[in-house]
């Protein structure tokens, strides 16, 4: 199909599902960590997968390494949106109604001005206390390696592995993708469930993949864009 018949489709009053992955985010200087090579903990005189330290089991265990990690690798607040986050408030902006399910943990959605952001896998600029009531970052110190609140530990506000997404974002997500007239998704091999999963509650015609390299489920889309973000929205900017 002509990428210029796609771009048509993003008409003001259309509802847009979005889901992206950290494909959206390595222009902004973010690396997809699951590329990344294994990390040698000196408690556990091992290499191990990035995966494994930022579950919730090594959190539990090793928390002053994890918390080394998370720094090193989880937090990037000096990154800014680019141009795929940017086009997405741009669609927001000319009347479309935006919905946008990310993977990403950068809170660069938020960043760019889009209103309505479902975060499956939470935050990484944000923290929780023990009951999972979130607390004001700026009250946050770091002891003995530690993030403490009044000498209260509190943790990162996202979902390691081995816990259980949020069910009200999960549901949330469903039913937007549900309700849309176009489903776009960004940046994202679609390897990683149940977030790949969300794209079979489509309804819809219209759905596009906009991603470097073939994925699994490239047959379930309309249109597939093999390629950057940044080469498709420049597409879209000069149709």
């Amino acid at each position: 199909m002509d990428n210029k018949n796609v771009y048509s489709w993003f008409e003001p009053g259309q509802k847009v599902a979005v889901i992206t992955g950290a494909g959206i985010s390595t222009d902004s200087g973010i690396p997809d960590f699951r590329s990344s090579e294994g990390l040698y903990n000196e408690k556990t005189k091992r290499n191990i997968p990035i995966e494994e330290v930022i579950s919730i089991d090594f959190f539990e265990q090793y928390p002053k390494e994890f918390y080394e990690v998370y720094n090193e690798k989880l937090v990037h607040s000096q990154a800014q949106p680019n141009s795929g986050h940017l086009f997405l408030k741009e669609l927001e902006d000319k009347g479309l109604d935006v919905t946008i399910i990310t993977q990403n943990i950068d809170g660069l959605h938020q960043k760019a001005g889009s209103s309505r952001v479902l975060e499956v896998h939470g935050n990484a600029l944000t923290f929780v206390d023990k009951t999972g009531k979130s607390v004001d970052v700026s009250l946050i110190e770091e002891k003995d390696g530690l993030m403490t609140v009044n000498n209260e530990p509190v943790r990162p506000g996202i979902t390691l592995y081995g816990e259980a997404l949020d069910q009200r974002i999960i549901y949330e997500s469903i039913e937007a993708i549900r309700q849309a007239d176009i489903l776009l998704v960004m940046g994202t091999s679609l390897n990683v469930y149940p977030a790949a999963g969300l794209i079979y509650d489509y309804q819809g015609q219209k759905s596009i993949l906009v991603n470097k390299g073939g994925t699994p489920l490239d047959a379930f889309f309309t249109e597939v864009f093999d390629g950057t973000i940044a080469e498709w929205v420049k597409g879209f900017k000069e149709s």
